[in-house]
């Protein structure tokens, strides 16, 4: 499952990737037109498996990850193939779901390429670029159809459901605003919707503007992304980055100083990991204590297999303790006397933090 990271030239995006996944990219305070993206993989926090980790001590911890692409920054008229267009929404395509970067600082050094800061407007012109590729896509799509010296009944119910797309677009939602039944999802899958895609919105702010907790348009982008059902999150990547270069306790007062409870950038990883779908379920034990990532709705046998193939051949039981239980009584002879412990057959639906342990036969 891949995360694409998408904005303007010098919003910080190759910043936030950076952070996100460990790396040590170059950036630039200017537009670069570059046109590779960048790929690598991001830990997604999980105080549950430092919960345990602190009662196993195991020998190995190992959190969920997902795959991270760092997209060429956009200009407008991509959706025509302008600039790095062709790039920028090739990359965008192969990614699962998307983190939307949008600058409010301000920055000589930095400057922005439309030469001013206005963050909705920002965002709007990515918005628009994604949704004129759709819709050009659409036109061509219904354009055969109509051509088609012979039109069936699948032909008819997929024009359907790609017009109900257009008007949409014409009117300014995205895809993924659009409410569609299962069977019109399913449709729609092989056209690769860019405007589909789950997407968040995150503002990236300097020292100052994380200190006040305010930035230019906050209430105006507020309001865009309760109306476009699009979660949003503010965060500092130059200070989580300086942040990240100190020692342990220089780190703890300066997030004090300026009443950070936690990284913005873990807030990002979580959001992005549920934008994408995706549920852990854990194991834990003296040799590891482990995070295994599953999409929602996954059956026990098939949760089973994400750790071996064979125990999902032999599957017989799981024995499933929910977290919330653990935390409160941490030790699982107590919770097996507490009834606490649920033995589960192969179609029970794994829930998000539940601590398995699977019985196999080969």
């Amino acid at each position: 499952m891949k995360m694409g990271i998408v904005g303007l030239p010098t919003t910080g995006k190759t910043t936030l990737f950076n952070l996100l996944t460990g790396q040590n990219l170059e950036t630039a305070g200017f537009a670069t037109g570059k046109v590779e993206a960048h790929t690598g993989i991001a830990k997604i926090p999980d105080e549950r498996i430092d919960f345990l980790a602190s009662h196993y001590k195991p020998k190995k911890t190992t959190y969920a990850t997902v795959e991270l692409v760092d997209v060429p920054g956009l200009a407008k008229g991509a959706s025509a193939g302008k600039g790095v267009g062709n790039q920028f929404l090739e990359a965008v395509r192969k990614a699962d779901a998307l983190i939307h970067l949008v600058r409010v600082f301000d920055n000589s050094q930095a400057t922005h390429p439309e030469g001013s800061i206005d963050p909705l407007r920002d965002v709007e012109t990515i918005s628009m670029e994604l949704l004129f590729s759709d819709l050009g896509v659409i036109e061509n799509r219904i354009g055969r159809i109509e051509a088609g010296k012979k039109i069936t009944k699948e032909h008819l119910t997929e024009k359907e459901v790609l017009v109900k797309c257009k008007d949409a677009l014409e009117n300014g939602q995205l895809i993924h605003e659009v409410n569609l039944d299962e069977e019109e999802q399913e449709l729609l899958k092989n056209f690769g919707f860019l405007s589909e895609k789950p997407m968040m919105l995150v503002v990236n702010m300097d020292e100052s503007q994380l200190a006040e907790g305010a930035y230019p348009q906050k209430e105006e982008l507020e309001t865009y992304c309760g109306e476009h059902r699009l979660p949003l999150m503010a965060l500092s990547a130059q200070t989580e980055q300086e942040i990240n270069q100190l020692e342990e306790e220089e780190r703890a007062m300066f997030m004090e100083e300026l009443n950070i409870q936690q990284p913005g950038i873990h807030q990002v990883a979580r959001t992005s990991y549920d934008l994408l779908g995706l549920i852990s379920f854990l194991t834990a034990g003296e040799d590891e204590v482990r995070a295994w990532p599953i999409r929602r709705d996954t059956i026990a046998r098939k949760a089973a297999g994400k750790i071996h193939t064979d125990i999902e051949k032999g599957f017989i039981r799981a024995e499933v303790t929910a977290f919330a239980d653990y935390r409160e009584h941490p030790s699982m002879v107590k919770l097996k006397e507490l009834g606490k412990v649920r033995l589960e057959g192969k179609e029970y639906v794994v829930q998000d933090g539940d601590i398995m342990n699977f019985r196999f036969n080969l």
